[in-house]
């Protein structure tokens, strides 16, 4: 069962205390500038975690959303029995997937993360420091140069919100040493869509190496939505005082929109099985009087209507629950 409720607070808490002895003002003034370069589609020309400052910002302006949204994309993989042992983070940073994988995955027995930015890396050894669970308190948080990764493996390698800083063939270079190093891969960027658009080129090199997708895609056959909108998902985020502040936001939540492709080697593949036997709903479903209509990518490579009706019964009633993202009952 899965502990990310519970593992969200702790980080929350966690960030709080890291943030504390930092500036308000410093920390807006960076927070605005790293809003500015997250919607900059444009590779950054240099690590934009250049300081403590910089780290303690980016942690409390997005650690928390980039660990909601790859809770529940690793919280499905678990849920369809996918259960690692080891997790390698390239380019983690401050270590949101450790924290979502400890919640994910009871299997996990060690987590490394690996990143140039040493000041991200210490701020990633504070954060778990007194974290309940000792495989995260035991997480290795180590610095290395992405082209020069040391030669490790790992039962999952996870890639999260690094393509975006990179140029073209960088990105090549490191979906290439993830697939290398892993026996699954997890690659989660921002749901955008040029965000969508780097998933899309990782996807195609996962399919063109023969392995199996895991999600979101019920299908290995090309995407039915290019050309005319993006695969997308999202997350709620529970903003702390600290991220209401930053943000200027009055809301308590936020909804994180990301993208996201996973796959495994075809010697995996025996449980979980591979892409899920049903649609991806691909919106929030219109939920009416006697029925639920949904948009969904089927597993024939097809997008489109799918309505269930109270006639459908049981399936009726799983629809009635189901939210965008979730497979359709």
């Amino acid at each position: 069962m899965s502990r990310t409720p519970a593992y969200a607070a702790e980080l929350r808490t966690a960030l709080t205390r890291a943030v504390r002895g930092v500036s308000e003002r410093d920390l807006a003034r960076t927070t605005e500038a790293l809003v500015s370069r997250y919607r900059s589609v444009a590779p950054a020309s240099a690590p934009i975690l250049a300081s403590r400052v910089h780290v303690a910002a980016y942690a409390a302006y997005r650690m928390a959303a980039t660990h909601a949204a790859l809770s529940r994309i690793l919280g499905e993989l678990a849920d369809r029995d996918l259960a690692p042992r080891s997790l390698l983070d390239l380019g983690g940073g401050t270590g949101a997937a450790a924290w979502a994988a400890a919640g994910a995955f009871d299997s996990l027995e060690t987590i490394t993360v690996l990143d140039q930015v040493e000041e991200a890396l210490g701020l990633g050894r504070e954060l778990v420091r007194d974290a309940a669970s000792e495989v995260l308190a035991g997480a290795t948080f180590a610095r290395a140069v992405a082209g020069d990764w040391p030669q490790l493996e790992a039962d999952l390698v996870t890639v999260s919100y690094v393509l975006s800083e990179l140029d073209e063939a960088a990105q090549e270079l490191l979906i290439a040493d993830a697939m290398q190093r892993g026996r699954a891969v997890v690659v989660a960027e921002p749901g955008t869509p040029d965000g969508y658009a780097r998933v899309l080129r990782v996807r195609s090199a996962m399919v063109a190496a023969g392995w199996t997708l895991l999600g979101p895609c019920p299908h290995a056959s090309e995407c039915p939505l290019v050309g005319r909108d993006w695969c997308h998902f999202a997350a709620r985020v529970n903003r702390s005082a600290e991220h209401r502040r930053l943000k200027g936001a009055e809301l308590s939540y936020e909804d994180e929109k990301f993208s996201w492709v996973a796959a495994a080697r075809p010697s995996l593949v025996e449980s979980p099985a591979g892409q899920p036997n049903s649609g991806r709903i691909l919106r929030h479903p219109l939920k009416r009087k006697g029925f639920v209509e949904f948009q969904v990518c089927r597993p024939d490579g097809t997008a489109g209507r799918e309505v269930v009706s109270k006639k459908a019964g049981e399936r009726y009633r799983s629809a009635r629950d189901a939210e965008w993202g979730d497979t359709l009952p």
